[in-house]
Protein backbone atom coordinates (compact mmCIF):
# COMPACT_ATOMS: atom_id res chain seq x y z
CA UNK A 1 0.00 0.00 0.00
CA UNK A 2 1.49 3.37 -1.09
CA UNK A 3 1.98 6.21 1.38
CA UNK A 4 -0.78 8.38 -0.14
CA UNK A 5 -3.14 5.39 -0.06
CA UNK A 6 -2.20 4.68 3.55
CA UNK A 7 -2.89 8.30 4.54
CA UNK A 8 -6.40 8.02 3.06
CA UNK A 9 -7.02 4.65 4.72
CA UNK A 10 -5.97 6.13 8.09
CA UNK A 11 -8.28 9.11 7.54
CA UNK A 12 -11.19 6.79 6.78
CA UNK A 13 -10.44 4.48 9.71
CA UNK A 14 -10.31 7.46 12.12
CA UNK A 15 -13.64 8.81 10.81
CA UNK A 16 -15.40 5.48 11.43
CA UNK A 17 -13.71 5.18 14.86
CA UNK A 18 -14.93 8.67 15.75
CA UNK A 19 -18.53 8.28 14.56
CA UNK A 20 -18.84 4.52 15.26
CA UNK A 21 -21.03 4.45 12.17
CA UNK A 22 -20.07 3.87 8.53
CA UNK A 23 -23.06 5.97 7.41
CA UNK A 24 -22.12 9.02 9.52
CA UNK A 25 -18.42 8.69 8.71
CA UNK A 26 -19.16 8.53 4.96
CA UNK A 27 -21.33 11.67 5.24
CA UNK A 28 -18.60 13.52 7.17
CA UNK A 29 -15.99 12.54 4.57
CA UNK A 30 -18.30 13.26 1.62
CA UNK A 31 -17.76 9.78 0.16
CA UNK A 32 -20.20 6.97 -0.54
CA UNK A 33 -20.68 4.35 2.15
CA UNK A 34 -19.65 1.41 -0.15
CA UNK A 35 -16.42 3.25 -1.04
CA UNK A 36 -15.67 3.86 2.64
CA UNK A 37 -16.40 0.22 3.58
CA UNK A 38 -14.15 -0.99 0.77
CA UNK A 39 -11.24 1.24 1.92
CA UNK A 40 -11.59 0.06 5.53
CA UNK A 41 -11.69 -3.58 4.37
CA UNK A 42 -8.52 -3.02 2.33
CA UNK A 43 -6.83 -1.61 5.42
CA UNK A 44 -7.97 -4.60 7.50
CA UNK A 45 -6.64 -7.00 4.83
CA UNK A 46 -3.28 -5.23 4.69
CA UNK A 47 -3.01 -5.39 8.50
CA UNK A 48 -4.32 -8.95 8.74
CA UNK A 49 -6.74 -7.96 11.51
CA UNK A 50 -10.38 -6.93 11.86
CA UNK A 51 -10.60 -3.36 13.17
CA UNK A 52 -14.38 -3.02 13.57
CA UNK A 53 -17.05 -5.33 14.92
CA UNK A 54 -19.97 -4.89 12.51
CA UNK A 55 -22.09 -7.76 13.90
CA UNK A 56 -24.31 -5.76 16.29
CA UNK A 57 -26.63 -2.85 15.59
CA UNK A 58 -23.81 -0.43 16.36
CA UNK A 59 -20.31 -0.46 14.89
CA UNK A 60 -17.65 -0.97 17.55
CA UNK A 61 -13.86 -1.08 17.60
CA UNK A 62 -12.38 -4.53 18.11
CA UNK A 63 -9.44 -4.93 20.52
CA UNK A 64 -7.13 -4.73 17.50
CA UNK A 65 -8.95 -1.59 16.30
CA UNK A 66 -8.55 -0.02 19.73
CA UNK A 67 -4.79 -0.62 19.65
CA UNK A 68 -4.49 0.65 16.05
CA UNK A 69 -6.46 3.83 16.91
CA UNK A 70 -3.61 5.14 19.08
CA UNK A 71 -1.06 4.73 16.27
CA UNK A 72 -3.41 6.03 13.57
CA UNK A 73 -3.97 9.25 15.53
CA UNK A 74 -0.24 9.70 15.99
CA UNK A 75 0.37 9.05 12.28
CA UNK A 76 -2.27 11.61 11.27
CA UNK A 77 -0.71 14.17 13.61
CA UNK A 78 2.74 13.58 12.13
CA UNK A 79 1.38 13.89 8.60
CA UNK A 80 -0.15 17.26 9.59
CA UNK A 81 3.16 18.36 11.09
CA UNK A 82 4.96 17.25 7.95
CA UNK A 83 2.67 19.50 5.93
CA UNK A 84 3.39 22.37 8.36
CA UNK A 85 7.13 21.79 7.98
CA UNK A 86 6.88 22.00 4.20
CA UNK A 87 4.85 25.21 4.31
CA UNK A 88 6.79 26.86 7.12
CA UNK A 89 8.72 29.90 5.96
CA UNK A 90 11.44 31.32 8.13
CA UNK A 91 11.00 34.90 6.89
CA UNK A 92 7.74 35.11 8.92
CA UNK A 93 5.93 36.84 6.05
CA UNK A 94 3.10 34.38 6.64
CA UNK A 95 2.29 31.55 8.99
CA UNK A 96 -0.17 30.84 11.73
CA UNK A 97 -0.06 30.15 15.42
CA UNK A 98 -2.55 28.48 17.80
CA UNK A 99 -2.20 29.65 21.39
CA UNK A 100 -4.26 29.02 24.53
CA UNK A 101 -4.07 30.63 27.97
CA UNK A 102 -5.81 29.96 31.26
CA UNK A 103 -8.26 32.74 32.19
CA UNK A 104 -6.25 34.78 34.71
CA UNK A 105 -3.54 35.49 32.12
CA UNK A 106 -6.05 37.16 29.80
CA UNK A 107 -6.27 40.09 32.20
CA UNK A 108 -2.63 41.18 32.32
CA UNK A 109 -0.31 39.05 30.13
CA UNK A 110 -2.24 38.66 26.88
CA UNK A 111 -2.53 42.43 26.21
CA UNK A 112 1.19 43.31 26.23
CA UNK A 113 2.08 39.98 24.59
CA UNK A 114 -0.28 40.37 21.62
CA UNK A 115 0.63 44.05 21.26
CA UNK A 116 4.32 43.16 20.94
CA UNK A 117 3.70 40.12 18.73
CA UNK A 118 1.38 41.89 16.29
CA UNK A 119 3.74 44.88 16.05
CA UNK A 120 6.72 42.67 15.16
CA UNK A 121 4.98 39.95 13.13
CA UNK A 122 1.81 41.49 11.63
CA UNK A 123 1.51 38.81 8.90
CA UNK A 124 1.23 35.85 11.25
CA UNK A 125 -2.36 34.76 11.86
CA UNK A 126 -3.03 34.16 15.53
CA UNK A 127 -5.76 31.95 16.96
CA UNK A 128 -6.07 32.63 20.69
CA UNK A 129 -8.23 30.62 23.10
CA UNK A 130 -8.98 31.10 26.79
CA UNK A 131 -9.59 27.62 28.23
CA UNK A 132 -8.84 25.45 31.26
CA UNK A 133 -5.38 23.99 31.87
CA UNK A 134 -6.75 20.46 31.47
CA UNK A 135 -8.16 21.34 28.03
CA UNK A 136 -4.90 23.04 27.00
CA UNK A 137 -3.02 19.78 27.71
CA UNK A 138 -5.59 17.75 25.74
CA UNK A 139 -5.32 20.04 22.69
CA UNK A 140 -1.50 20.15 22.82
CA UNK A 141 -1.37 16.34 22.86
CA UNK A 142 -3.89 16.14 20.01
CA UNK A 143 -1.75 18.50 17.90
CA UNK A 144 -4.53 21.13 17.84
CA UNK A 145 -2.52 23.77 19.72
CA UNK A 146 1.05 25.01 19.30
CA UNK A 147 1.59 26.70 22.65
CA UNK A 148 -0.21 26.95 26.00
CA UNK A 149 0.34 29.32 28.93
CA UNK A 150 -0.77 27.89 32.27
CA UNK A 151 0.74 26.67 35.57
CA UNK A 152 3.52 24.26 36.43
CA UNK A 153 1.12 21.52 37.56
CA UNK A 154 1.31 19.45 34.39
CA UNK A 155 -0.30 16.03 34.23
CA UNK A 156 1.16 14.59 31.02
CA UNK A 157 4.81 13.45 30.67
CA UNK A 158 4.55 14.28 26.95
CA UNK A 159 4.33 18.02 27.62
CA UNK A 160 7.37 20.17 28.32
CA UNK A 161 7.22 23.45 30.22
CA UNK A 162 9.39 26.56 30.44
CA UNK A 163 8.99 28.79 33.52
CA UNK A 164 7.82 32.31 32.67
CA UNK A 165 7.04 34.19 35.86
CA UNK A 166 6.08 33.79 39.48
CA UNK A 167 2.57 34.96 40.24
CA UNK A 168 1.36 35.99 43.70
CA UNK A 169 -2.30 35.80 44.62
CA UNK A 170 -3.60 38.47 46.98
CA UNK A 171 -6.86 39.53 48.60
CA UNK A 172 -8.42 41.82 45.98
CA UNK A 173 -11.02 44.40 47.04
CA UNK A 174 -12.56 47.61 45.72
CA UNK A 175 -11.28 50.99 46.92
CA UNK A 176 -14.52 51.32 48.92
CA UNK A 177 -13.87 48.14 50.92
CA UNK A 178 -13.13 48.50 54.67
CA UNK A 179 -9.69 46.86 54.13
CA UNK A 180 -8.72 48.99 51.13
CA UNK A 181 -6.07 50.95 53.07
CA UNK A 182 -4.35 47.81 54.41
CA UNK A 183 -1.03 46.72 52.91
CA UNK A 184 -1.26 43.13 54.22
CA UNK A 185 -3.69 40.77 55.95
CA UNK A 186 -3.07 37.72 58.13
CA UNK A 187 -4.26 34.63 56.24
CA UNK A 188 -6.30 33.57 59.31
CA UNK A 189 -8.31 36.80 59.02
CA UNK A 190 -9.70 35.58 55.68
CA UNK A 191 -12.17 33.43 57.63
CA UNK A 192 -14.04 36.65 58.45
CA UNK A 193 -14.31 37.65 54.80
CA UNK A 194 -17.39 37.39 52.57
CA UNK A 195 -15.99 36.32 49.21
CA UNK A 196 -16.74 35.79 45.55
CA UNK A 197 -14.47 33.12 44.04
CA UNK A 198 -13.92 31.55 40.65
CA UNK A 199 -15.80 28.25 40.42
CA UNK A 200 -14.05 24.90 41.09
CA UNK A 201 -13.25 24.07 37.44
CA UNK A 202 -10.56 26.79 37.45
CA UNK A 203 -6.95 25.89 38.31
CA UNK A 204 -6.84 29.13 40.31
CA UNK A 205 -9.71 27.95 42.52
CA UNK A 206 -7.98 24.60 43.14
CA UNK A 207 -4.88 26.46 44.31
CA UNK A 208 -6.97 28.75 46.55
CA UNK A 209 -8.80 25.80 48.12
CA UNK A 210 -5.47 24.06 48.81
CA UNK A 211 -4.22 27.21 50.56
CA UNK A 212 -7.43 27.39 52.62
CA UNK A 213 -7.09 23.75 53.70
CA UNK A 214 -3.42 24.12 54.60
CA UNK A 215 -4.08 27.16 56.80
CA UNK A 216 -7.48 25.98 58.08
CA UNK A 217 -9.21 29.03 56.62
CA UNK A 218 -13.00 28.89 56.26
CA UNK A 219 -14.18 32.04 54.48
CA UNK A 220 -17.83 32.75 53.70
CA UNK A 221 -18.00 32.04 49.98
CA UNK A 222 -21.15 33.93 49.02
CA UNK A 223 -20.75 33.65 45.24
CA UNK A 224 -19.02 31.33 42.80
CA UNK A 225 -18.60 32.57 39.25
CA UNK A 226 -17.25 30.87 36.12
CA UNK A 227 -16.01 34.05 34.41
CA UNK A 228 -13.09 36.15 35.59
CA UNK A 229 -14.55 39.36 34.16
CA UNK A 230 -17.68 38.82 36.25
CA UNK A 231 -15.62 38.35 39.45
CA UNK A 232 -13.86 41.67 38.78
CA UNK A 233 -17.19 43.45 38.14
CA UNK A 234 -18.69 42.02 41.37
CA UNK A 235 -15.66 43.20 43.39
CA UNK A 236 -15.95 46.68 41.87
CA UNK A 237 -19.64 46.99 42.73
CA UNK A 238 -19.93 45.26 46.14
CA UNK A 239 -18.10 44.93 49.46
CA UNK A 240 -17.17 41.32 48.70
CA UNK A 241 -13.51 40.35 48.38
CA UNK A 242 -11.71 37.71 46.29
CA UNK A 243 -8.34 36.03 45.80
CA UNK A 244 -6.72 36.75 42.46
CA UNK A 245 -3.24 37.51 41.09
CA UNK A 246 -2.04 40.86 42.49
CA UNK A 247 -1.18 41.96 38.93
CA UNK A 248 -4.89 41.92 38.02
CA UNK A 249 -5.58 44.55 40.70
CA UNK A 250 -2.66 46.65 39.41
CA UNK A 251 -4.31 46.69 35.98
CA UNK A 252 -7.49 48.27 37.44
CA UNK A 253 -7.44 51.69 39.14
CA UNK A 254 -10.46 50.91 41.32
CA UNK A 255 -9.07 47.63 42.75
CA UNK A 256 -6.55 47.06 45.54
CA UNK A 257 -4.36 44.00 46.21
CA UNK A 258 -3.66 43.18 49.87
CA UNK A 259 -0.72 40.85 50.54
CA UNK A 260 -1.38 37.61 52.44
CA UNK A 261 0.87 37.05 55.47
CA UNK A 262 2.85 35.20 56.70
CA UNK A 263 2.82 32.70 53.81
CA UNK A 264 2.02 34.07 50.38
CA UNK A 265 -0.03 32.18 47.83
CA UNK A 266 2.36 31.84 44.89
CA UNK A 267 2.48 29.80 41.70
CA UNK A 268 4.67 29.60 38.62
CA UNK A 269 3.35 30.43 35.17
CA UNK A 270 4.76 28.22 32.41
CA UNK A 271 4.80 28.04 28.65
CA UNK A 272 3.76 24.54 27.54
CA UNK A 273 4.46 22.60 24.34
CA UNK A 274 4.10 18.99 23.32
CA UNK A 275 7.49 17.26 23.40
CA UNK A 276 8.76 16.37 19.93
CA UNK A 277 6.23 18.73 18.26
CA UNK A 278 7.38 20.44 15.07
CA UNK A 279 8.77 23.88 15.96
CA UNK A 280 7.72 26.31 13.25
CA UNK A 281 9.38 29.70 12.80
CA UNK A 282 6.18 31.35 14.13
CA UNK A 283 6.25 29.20 17.30
CA UNK A 284 9.98 29.91 17.83
CA UNK A 285 9.57 33.70 17.73
CA UNK A 286 6.41 33.55 19.86
CA UNK A 287 8.23 31.58 22.59
CA UNK A 288 11.07 34.12 22.65
CA UNK A 289 8.60 36.98 22.83
CA UNK A 290 6.60 35.42 25.70
CA UNK A 291 9.83 35.08 27.71
CA UNK A 292 10.74 38.69 26.95
CA UNK A 293 7.32 40.16 27.84
CA UNK A 294 7.05 38.01 31.01
CA UNK A 295 10.44 39.22 32.26
CA UNK A 296 9.23 42.86 31.93
CA UNK A 297 6.10 42.33 34.02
Amino acid sequence: MGKAMLARHIQYFLAVAEHLSFTKAAAALHVSQPALSQQVRQLEESLGAQLFDRSGRATRLTDAGDVYLHYARRAQQELREGKSAIHDVSDLSRGSLRVAVTPTFTTYLVGPLIEAFHFRYPNITLNLKEISQERIEELLLAGELDVGIAFDEINSPDIEAVSLLSETLALVVSRRHRLAEERSIASQALSAESMVLLSPEFATREQIDRYFRKHEIRPQVQMEVNALGAVIEIIRRTTLSTLLPARIALAHDDLVAITLEPERLQRTAVLMRRKEAFLSAAVRVFIELVKEVSSDL
